[in-house]
């Protein structure tokens, strides 16, 4: 038999050797999770429901569901380990305080562009660039300015059969 007739062969073993052992690595690292499931920690069950870990036996766990509700489950219904701050969101609406543990990005750039300009000024020595601006401030003229060239252009209306391009 010819060597090239074989690969299709030793591929699909291959292939199929490999998406085992990821399935094989996948169903360990869940078992893992549910043998280290310790009392008082918050679980979502395969089912979808929260609760909380009372009480874990070898086989099975007792959730507490809610005020004197006290659910028992196998443990391989028990979908995922939560976190605290997680399982608080979800279950008690209860938001981490994100602003202790880290900086807030901003949504824009502008305080990124913002500087305490009397500092930045007095620190760099250099003079503020005049780029030919008018302020409103500075100059009383220029709202009369304004108004004055508002008046002159007369507003043109056409009907679509005038000469203008």
């Amino acid at each position: 038999m010819n060597t090239l007739t074989l690969l299709p062969f030793i591929v699909l073993i291959a292939a199929m050797f490999l998406m085992t052992r990821s399935a094989k690595k996948k169903q360990q690292q869940a078992a893992s999770m549910r043998n280290e499931v310790q009392p008082g920690s918050g679980v979502r069950t395969i089912g979808g429901m929260y609760a909380t870990v009372k009480e874990v036996s070898e086989d099975t766990v007792l959730l507490d569901a809610g005020p004197g509700v006290d659910l028992l489950f196998a443990k391989n219904a028990i979908g995922a380990v939560l976190t605290d701050d997680e399982y608080n969101r979800i279950v008690h609406g209860i938001e981490h305080d994100l602003k202790a543990d880290a900086h807030v990005v901003p949504d824009d750039a502008s305080s990124l562009t913002e500087t305490d300009e009397p500092a930045a000024a007095a620190a760099s020595g250099d003079k503020a660039v005049d780029l030919g601006k008018k302020d409103v401030a500075e100059d009383g003229t220029a709202d009369a300015e304004v108004a004055e060239a508002k008046t002159d252009e007369e507003p043109k209306k056409t009907d679509g059969d005038s000469e203008a391009k």
